[in-house]
C-alpha cells in the first residue's frame, strides 16, 4: 500500500434528506397562488394602519426604516428560498432545523412559530371585530360574537382544501395590492399637479419642510424599527406554501425575488408619497394614513374603503396563520415533538389537527378580550414578535449550517442562492438581536423581554416531556 493511497479519504457524496412528515399533501397551489402569497405576506395592517402613528413619530425618515427592515426581511426569505429549492417541504424551517440542528432545533423552531401565529391570531380576530363595528350595521352585535364568526368562517374554509386556502389568499392579496396601486396613482397625480391637500399643496417640498427628513433626530427612526420589522412578519409564509406548490423550482425564485422590489415600491414608495401629500405632523396613531389623505381631498367614503381593506388584511393574516401552523405542527407531530392529534389529516389532505389547535388558542383569545385590560393584550402581541424574531433567526442559522455542509460536500447548493454568504447571515443575525434589544425601549417591550426566561423554561420543560417520544426516523438521508 503506497503512502498516497493511505492519505486518500473517500470524497463525501452529496446526500438528500427526505422528511416523511411531508407525505400525504396535495400539491395543488398554482404559480399565481404562490406569487400572491409572497406579496400578500409582505403587505398587511402594519402598512395600512400602523404607518400613521409611525409617521407622526419619525416623519419622512420612516421610509428609511421600512427600507432597512425590508432589506433584512428579504435576506431571511432569500435564505429560506435557497433551502426550499434544495428540498421543498411543508414543514419548511422546522424540517430544515431538523436536518441541520437536530430535533431540539426543530422543536424550538416549531413552537416559537406557533407562539407567533397563535398570538397573532388572537390579535387578528379582535381587529376583525373592531373593524366590523366601524359600520353601524354591525354595531348591535357583541364584539366577541363577531370575533367568533370570523374565526369560524376562516377556519371552515381552511379545512376544505389547500386550493381553497390559495384562492382566499390570492383574492385577499389582490385587494391589498389593487388598493395600494390605486392610491399611489392618485398620489402621483396630486403631487405632479401640486394639488391642494388640506391646507397645503402636495409636492416634494414637504419632505424637507417641517423639520426635514429627521424632524426629531435619528433616534426615533431607529427605535421605530422594532415595530416596523413586524410589518414584514409573514414573508416566511412562502416557504411553507412551497411544500404544496405544483412546481416550486420554477415558481419560487421569481416569487421571492419579486418580494424585494415590491417592498421597495409598496412600502417605501407609499411612505414617501404620504410625506409628499401632507406634512408628517398631519398623520396620527389609530387612523390609517391613507384615510387621512383621502378625507383631506374630499373623497367620499374614504374611511369605508380603507376599513374594508384593513379588514381584508386581518382576514388574510388569520387565514395564513391557521394554514402555516397546521403544516408546522404536523411536522412536529410526526417526530413526536407535538401531540399526535396535531398530525391528523382529513380526506382533502389538510392537516386539520394542527389547524384546530391554533384555532383553540384563538378562541381563548376571544375571552381574553374581556378578562384582561388592553395592556395585557399588548403583551400578547409582543409575544408574537419574540416568536417571529426567533423563527427568522433560526432560518438564518439553518442557512449558515446548510452552506457549511455544502462546503464539506455533504449537500448540494441550488443555483438560486443568498448573495454574499456568510456576511449577509451574520449581518441579519446582528440586526435581529438589535431589534430585540430595542424592545427594552418601552414599558410593554420590557415586560415582554422579562417573559423570555419564562418562555425558555416552558420550552425546556416541554422538551423533557416529549423527548422520550422522539422518532428520529422521520428524516431519512438518501444518496
Amino acid at each position: 500500500m503506497t503512502e498516497q493511497t493511505l492519505n486518500t479519504a473517500p470524497a463525501p457524496h452529496p446526500h438528500h434528506a427526505v422528511d416523511h412528515s411531508d407525505e400525504g399533501y396535495n400539491k395543488a397551489l398554482k404559480a399565481r397562488h404562490i406569487r400572491m402569497i409572497a406579496i400578500g405576506g409582505a403587505i398587511g395592517t402594519g402598512l395600512f394602519l400602523g404607518a400613521g402613528g409611525r409617521l407622526a413619530q419619525a416623519g419622512p425618515s420612516l421610509a428609511i426604516a421600512y427600507a432597512v427592515c425590508g432589506l433584512f426581511a428579504f435576506f431571511v426569505v432569500r435564505a429560506l428560498g435557497e433551502l426550499v429549492l434544495y428540498r421543498p417541504s411543508s414543514g419548511a424551517f422546522v424540517s430544515y432545523a431538523r436536518e441541520f440542528m437536530g430535533e431540539k432545533g426543530a422543536y424550538t423552531t416549531g413552537w416559537m412559530y406557533f407562539l407567533n401565529w397563535s398570538t397573532t391570531g388572537i390579535a387578528d380576530i379582535t381587529a376583525i371585530a373592531l373593524y366590523a363595528h366601524y359600520w353601524s350595521f354591525f354595531a348591535p352585535v357583541p364584539q366577541w360574537v363577531l370575533a367568533l364568526i370570523a374565526l369560524a368562517v376562516v377556519l371552515s374554509l381552511n379545512l376544505l382544501s389547500v386550493r381553497v386556502f390559495g384562492e382566499m389568499e390570492f383574492w385577499f392579496a389582490l385587494v391589498k395590492v389593487a388598493t395600494l396601486v390605486a392610491f399611489m396613482a392618485i398620489a402621483i397625480f396630486l403631487i405632479v399637479t401640486g394639488h391642494q391637500v388640506g391646507d397645503t399643496h402636495a409636492g416634494p417640498h414637504l419632505l424637507t419642510s417641517d423639520g426635514g427628513i429627521f424632524p426629531h433626530g435619528v433616534l426615533p427612526m431607529v427605535v421605530l424599527m422594532q415595530g416596523v420589522v413586524f410589518a414584514y412578519a409573514s414573508v416566511e409564509l412562502v416557504g411553507v406554501a412551497a411544500g404544496e406548490a405544483e412546481n416550486p423550482h420554477e415558481v419560487l425564485p421569481k416569487a421571492i425575488n419579486s418580494i424585494m422590489w415590491r417592498i421597495g415600491i409598496f412600502y417605501v414608495g407609499s411612505v414617501v408619497l404620504l410625506t409628499m401629500l401632507l406634512p408628517w405632523s398631519a398623520y396620527k396613531a389609530g387612523e390609517s394614513p391613507f384615510v387621512t389623505v383621502l378625507s383631506n381631498i374630499g373623497v367620499p367614503a374614504a374611511g369605508d374603503v380603507m376599513n374594508l381593506v384593513v379588514l381584508t388584511a386581518a382576514l388574510s393574516s388569520l387565514n395564513s396563520g391557521l394554514y402555516s401552523t397546521g403544516r408546522i405542527l404536523r411536522s412536529l407531530s410526526a417526530a413526536g415533538s407535538a401531540p399526535r392529534f396535531a398530525g391528523r389529516m382529513n380526506s382533502s389532505h389538510v392537516p386539520y389537527g394542527g389547524i384546530l389547535l391554533t384555532a383553540s388558542v384563538c378562541v381563548g383569545g376571544v375571552f381574553l378580550n374581556f378578562l384582561v385590560p388592553s395592556q395585557a393584550f399588548e403583551i400578547v402581541l409582543n409575544l408574537a414578535s419574540i416568536g417571529i424574531l426567533a423563527t427568522w433567526g433560526i432560518i438564518v442559522v439553518c442557512h449558515l449550517l446548510f452552506v457549511r455542509a455544502a462546503k464539506r460536500g455533504e449537500v448540494e447548493r441550488p443555483s438560486f442562492r443568498l448573495p454574499f454568504s456568510p456576511f449577509t447571515e451574520i449581518a441579519t443575525l446582528v440586526f435581529l438581536v438589535t431589534v430585540a434589544a430595542l424592545m427594552a425601549g418601552d414599558e410593554v417591550g420590557r415586560i415582554t423581554l422579562l417573559a423570555i426566561p419564562l418562555l425558555i423554561a416552558a420550552l425546556v420543560a416541554g422538551w423533557y416531556a416529549v423527548r422520550g417520544n422522539i422518532n428520529t426516523a422521520v428524516l431519512d438521508e438518501v444518496e
